[in-house]
């Protein structure tokens, strides 16, 4: 599934896009999203992308 476009998409769906993709499971050996976003809530990497100002790959960028 790609991410929803800045300019065809609401806050909404793309705040829940990022919920959906990056869930938590709850087993960090297994997942290791936290060591990936350094931490931080899914949601919380993913602000600017969220609120429309970046485009998802730019912030995914910021965490390879």
């Amino acid at each position: 599934m790609r991410p929803p476009e800045i300019s065809d998409s609401t806050k909404e769906e793309r705040a829940e896009y990022i919920r959906k993709k990056y869930v938590c499971i709850s087993d960090c050996d297994m997942c290791g999203l936290c060591v990936v976003f350094h931490g931080k809530n899914p949601e919380i990497a993913y602000a600017d992308y969220i609120d429309g100002k970046r485009d998802y790959t730019d912030v995914s960028a910021d965490y390879r």
